[in-house]
C-alpha cells in the first residue's frame, strides 16, 4: 500500500528548492486531501476538451486556470514557456507579434488553456507535415498523484537527461498528473501560402496525395470532403502549400498543370477544419450517430465506411459519422487498415456502453498500468481510458 502523504503541502520544488507558486501549493493540498479521503480529481482548464476524458461522476475539479501567465519567451531561440492555465489565445497573440506560431495548430474549441492543449494531444490540419503536439514539447513541470512537484525536460531540443516524460504527457488526458508549466518549440510563420482545390473522387485524391507527399513540394495540409454543404458540391480535395514564396508559386503551377483544379484566393476552411466548425462536424439528425476518428496508413485506399467521410493528414486521418451499431466493425476496419479507431464525439444517447478507444495489446496495456501506478498510485486522477485486448 502506498505511504500516505504529509499533512501540509510543500512550499518548494523538491528538485530545485525553488518556492512554489501559491496556486500550485493549493493543488498539492487538494491532491493530498483527495488521497486521504480516497476521492478522485478531474483536472480541467477551459473544459473545451472534457468530452475526451473518462472522469468518474462526482469527481472534484482541480482548476488549472488559477496558475497562468507566460513565464519566458525568447523569439530568437524559438522557445516559449507558460504556466498550464494560460489561455491559448494569449500565447498565440504573443507569438503573432513576432511572426511566430504553434505549427501543429492545436484546436481551441473555445477558451482552451495550454495545459489542456498538451494533455489532449490534438493537432490540426498541418500535423502530417510538421509533427504532432508531442514533437514540440520540450519540458514539463508536473504535480503527480503523491502531491510531488516534478520537473522534466528543459528548454532546448537536445535534452537527453533521463526518461522523456515530457512527451509522454502529451495526450495523457490528465491520467498521470496535473501539469503546472510547459515549454514548447515555436516556429516562424511561413512567408507564403496558397490553397488549391481539385474536383475529384476520394480514390483519385488518395492516389495523388500518395504521389505528391513523396516529392519535394511544400505540401503542408490536405482535406478531402464529399459533397459538402458549405463548399462546391462536387467531391473536393483541398491542398495548402506553405513555405518560401518561390517554392509555393512553383508548386502551384505544377500541381494545377498536372491535375487541373483552381487556386482559391480566399478560403477559411483550414481554420474551420481546425476548429471543427465545418458543416461536416455538425451532429446529424439521428441521436444514435457518433463521430469516429480513424488513424490509418495514409497509403490505404478508400475504406468502406457507413456514413459521411472527411479525410485529413494526406490520407492518414479519416473522420466518419456512423451509427452506434457500427462501433465494433469500425474498430476492426481501422485495425485492418494499419491503425485504430477512436470514438471522438459520442452519440446524444446511448454513449455509456461504447468504448472510446480500441483495446490495447496486453503488453502495451500493462505498460500503461505501470506508468499509472508510478505517477498516481492511489488513483487520484482520471482513470486510464484504455482496456486490454481479450
Amino acid at each position: 500500500m502506498a505511504t500516505m502523504p504529509q499533512t501540509t503541502a510543500p512550499t518548494t520544488s523538491p528538485s530545485t528548492q525553488r518556492p512554489l507558486a501559491p496556486a500550485v501549493a493549493d493543488w498539492i493540498e487538494q491532491i493530498q486531501l483527495a488521497r486521504r479521503e480516497r476521492r478522485q480529481l478531474c483536472i480541467q482548464g477551459g473544459g473545451t476538451k472534457a468530452f475526451l476524458g473518462t472522469a468518474a461522476a462526482g469527481a472534484d475539479r482541480l482548476d488549472t486556470r488559477t496558475h497562468r501567465g507566460i513565464v519566458a519567451y525568447e523569439p530568437t531561440e524559438l522557445v516559449l514557456t507558460a504556466r498550464a492555465g494560460t489561455p491559448l489565445t494569449e500565447i498565440e497573440a504573443a507569438l503573432a507579434e513576432h511572426g511566430q506560431h504553434l505549427a501543429f495548430e492545436p484546436p481551441r474549441f473555445g477558451p482552451a488553456t495550454i495545459g489542456g492543449v498538451v494533455a489532449a494531444g490534438l493537432s490540426g490540419p498541418a500535423r502530417a507535415s510538421v509533427g504532432a503536439v508531442r514533437d514540440f514539447v520540450l519540458g514539463v513541470h508536473l504535480v503527480n498523484g503523491r502531491g510531488e512537484y516534478l520537473e522534466f525536460g528543459g528548454q532546448v531540443m537536445k535534452n537527453v537527461a533521463g526518461y522523456d516524460v515530457s512527451r509522454l504527457l502529451a495526450g495523457s488526458l490528465g491520467t498521470l498528473g496535473v501539469m503546472a508549466q510547459v515549454s514548447l518549440k515555436v516556429l516562424p510563420v511561413p512567408p507564403a501560402d496558397a490553397t488549391l482545390r481539385f474536383d475529384m473522387p476520394q480514390a483519385e485524391a488518395l492516389r495523388h496525395l500518395a504521389r505528391w507527399r513523396g516529392q519535394p513540394l511544400p505540401l503542408q495540409a490536405s482535406l478531402w470532403q464529399a459533397s459538402p454543404s458549405d463548399a462546391p458540391h462536387a467531391p473536393g480535395l483541398y491542398l495548402r502549400l506553405r513555405g518560401a514564396r518561390a517554392a509555393v508559386e512553383s508548386a502551384c503551377e505544377r500541381l494545377l498543370r498536372e491535375a487541373g483544379g483552381q487556386r482559391l484566393e480566399t478560403w477559411d476552411g483550414w481554420e474551420r477544419c481546425r476548429e471543427q466548425s465545418l458543416d461536416f462536424f455538425a451532429h446529424p439528425a439521428s441521436a444514435q450517430w457518433a463521430l469516429w476518428r480513424l488513424s490509418v496508413a495514409p497509403t490505404h485506399p478508400p475504406l468502406d465506411l457507413p456514413g459521411p467521410t472527411l479525410i485529413e493528414w494526406h490520407g492518414g486521418l479519416r473522420w466518419v459519422w456512423a451509427p452506434v451499431a457500427e462501433s465494433t466493425a469500425l474498430q476492426s476496419l481501422a485495425e485492418r487498415a494499419g491503425g485504430h479507431a477512436t470514438l471522438f464525439r459520442p452519440p446524444a444517447t446511448g454513449a455509456a456502453a461504447l468504448p472510446r478507444h480500441a483495446p490495447l495489446p496486453r503488453p502495451l496495456h500493462t505498460l500503461h498500468q505501470r506508468l499509472k501506478t508510478a505517477f498516481d498510485p492511489d488513483h487520484v486522477f482520471t482513470p486510464l481510458p484504455w482496456t486490454a485486448q481479450a
